[in-house]
């Protein structure tokens, strides 16, 4: 092949694999089932040979208690989503629920995932759950609950209420908490630590458990872990494919590791992610209120075939418009379910 060739070639990669880009959207549930949640969407890429779109892992990111309640903007203040506005790179599809109050559910949790898993490309083999304080806890028990459907998991200054350490043993868990957290004591790791050892009855310690007691580190610095790049590189190295589900043990997070957590990230208020907020979702449907509520909005919600100029034709406007009001470009490739304000 010439070198022209190779470049067009190369090229003509780049044009098929993008097809549409990073998106964070919020989701209020109008029943019980379930919790307001965020979802990050990364950049789509559609697989050249056969035309697929490439399926991407699942995150789910867990809060702790003074992230509870009803405003969602609070959600935002830290972690797995909060590090992405500011400059982290994480591909992958990020939900972060809130919890109005009380303990995480696991079963409220995933199904929201299952819900997702139904409506984006998501890899089910590389779904992972990490969270702190509460949602350190969250995580065991969400680990606990659902063990054949985590990858993986990252429980940070939290612990378990009476969770299946069977269960626990059967995932890789990394297990962190700092020996100076006065919120959560870190002998309640200890405690999880202790049952899964227990639960093995002598014949070893857990082959899949990483338990980092990190000297001298308070409760809230442990927020730094959701900044730094090896802890997504450690989750996203497990596979529910992986039928001997081996504990990736070539990562470390050290006391050292948190003076440098936010090398490489920016201020969230420079962030350029495209937000749609306040979806709301019944009897599997959405609703859209926009948080600038004009009542002069109207909206289209994109279908199979749909085109920009077909819109515009069918709402009597024209296509530098429509990009004009949703912060798009004539060359936007149009996601099924996406809804276009036209006037």
């Amino acid at each position: 092949m010439t070198f022209k060739r190779l470049i067009f070639f190369s090229i003509l990669t780049v044009l098929f694999q993008v097809c549409y880009g990073e998106i964070l959207q919020s989701f209020r549930r109008l029943s019980d089932d379930g919790y307001n949640y965020w979802l990050y969407s990364p950049d789509t890429l559609i697989n050249e040979t056969d035309s697929s779109i490439v399926k991407k892992p699942l995150v789910i990111f867990l809060h702790g208690q003074s992230l509870t309640g009803r405003d969602m903007n609070r959600v935002l203040r830290y972690g797995t989503i909060d590090a992405i506005r500011r400059g982290r790179k994480i591909d992958a599809y990020v939900v972060a629920p809130q919890n109005p109050r009380g303990r995480w559910s696991p079963d409220k949790i995933f199904n929201i995932v299952d819900s997702l898993c139904l409506s984006y490309p998501i890899d089910s083999c590389r779904i992972y759950v990490l969270g702190m304080s509460l949602g350190g806890f969250g995580t065991i028990n969400t680990v606990s609950a659902y063990p054949h459907r985590i990858a993986a998991a990252m429980a940070l200054c939290g612990g378990g209420n009476d969770p299946d350490y069977n269960a626990l043993n059967q995932v890789p868990l990394w297990i962190l908490h700092g020996t100076a957290d006065r919120a959560i004591s870190y002998r309640e790791s200890e405690k999880v630590v202790k049952g899964m050892r227990d639960v093995l009855e002598g014949k070893g310690k857990p082959e899949r458990l990483i338990f980092s007691k990190l000297k001298g580190l308070n409760h809230s610095i442990l927020a730094r872990c959701f900044y730094m790049p090896q802890t997504y590189d450690w989750l996203f190295s497990h596979s529910l494919c992986d039928s001997t589900r081996t504990l990736n043990q070539n990562y470390s997070i050290e006391v050292r590791d948190f003076s440098k957590a936010y090398e490489g990230v920016t201020s969230a208020s420079k962030s350029k992610l495209k937000i749609e907020r306040l979806h709301n979702i019944k009897d599997g449907k959405k609703i859209v209120e926009e948080d600038n509520y004009d009542a002069d909005a109207k909206y289209h919600t994109i279908k199979s075939g749909d085109t920009l100029s077909a819109i515009a034709v069918k709402y009597h406007t024209s296509v530098k418009r429509l990009c004009q009001l949703n912060g798009i470009s004539d060359k936007t490739i149009l996601r099924i379910g996406r809804r276009l304000r036209v006037r």
